[in-house]
C-alpha cells in the first residue's frame, strides 16, 4: 500500500474561524482510527520553527542558520505518515486531520528510489 506524508503546517496567512476551531476533530481520536485500521505509520509534532536549524553545504563547508528554511506565513509544525489506497484516499484522511480545520495539511506520496 502506498505511503503518504501529511505535512502539517501552521498558516498565519489564512486564519481559521472560531467555528473551525470548535468543529475540528480530536487529534487523538483521528490517530486512533488510523492505528486501529492499520494505516498509521508514524507522526509527531515538531518544536517551534524558531528552534529550527537550517544546514547547507557550500564549497565543502557547513553553513548553519537559525530558524526555518524559508521566510513565510506557513511553517512546518509536524508530520504524519500514513498508508492509503490512493491519493484520493490520502486526501480524505488528511481532511479529517484536526490541523486541516485550523491550518493546512500538505499531502505527498513517497516515491521509491531505484
Amino acid at each position: 500500500m502506498p505511503k503518504y506524508l501529511l505535512l502539517i503546517t501552521t498558516d498565519t496567512t489564512v486564519p481559521a474561524s472560531e467555528e473551525d476551531h470548535q468543529g475540528a476533530p480530536d487529534v487523538e481520536a483521528w490517530a486512533q482510527r488510523l492505528i486501529d485500521a492499520g494505516r498509521y505509520v508514524t507522526g509527531d509534532p515538531l518544536v517551534p520553527a524558531a528552534q529550527a536549524q537550517t544546514v547547507r553545504v557550500r564549497g565543502g563547508k557547513i553553513h548553519r542558520t537559525d530558524g526555518p528554511f524559508t521566510e513565510a506565513g506557513e511553517v512546518i509544525a509536524g508530520l504524519d505518515v500514513i498508508e492509503a489506497d490512493s491519493l484520493a484516499d490520502a486526501i480524505e484522511v488528511a481532511a479529517g486531520h484536526p490541523m486541516a480545520w485550523t491550518h493546512a495539511v500538505e499531502v505527498r506520496e513517497f516515491t521509491q528510489l531505484p
